[in-house]
């Protein structure tokens, strides 16, 4: 069984900076690829950044230029570095990998989630 534990969450002032991480561990082949994901109250999840095994990475638009995905393969571990953090980007952010077993077959994993919160 694989599982992706999250950290990093917390309270910050408007225009702060936070660091989520997410490690993978349990028995499995590779990861392909990984990202992070958003719930706020009342609205759907959505896809904050993601990076393929290969390092090429996804950005929603709301956060190009002030959030920085980046992972570690030794580590199994990717990272979302968020600056300039804004009201709005308070919600519930998930991690989540395609883990590849080992059968070869691939399996989308999700994380717990960690609370952000951006308030004065």
């Amino acid at each position: 069984q694989v599982q992706l534990v999250e950290s990093g969450g917390g309270l910050v002032q408007p225009g702060g900076s936070l660091r989520l991480s997410c490690a993978a561990s349990g028995r499995f082949f590779s990861i392909a690829g990984m990202g992070w994901y958003r719930q706020a109250p009342g609205k759907q999840r959505e896809l904050v950044a993601a990076i393929t095994g290969r390092g090429t990475t996804t950005y929603a638009d709301s956060v190009k230029g002030r959030f920085t995905i980046s992972r570690d393969n030794a580590q199994n571990t990717v990272y979302l570095q968020m600056n300039s953090l804004k009201p709005e980007d308070t919600a519930i952010y998930y991690c989540h990998a395609e883990v590849i077993d080992l059968i070869l077959q691939q399996t989308d994993y999700w994380g717990r989630g960690t609370q952000v919160t951006v308030s004065s």
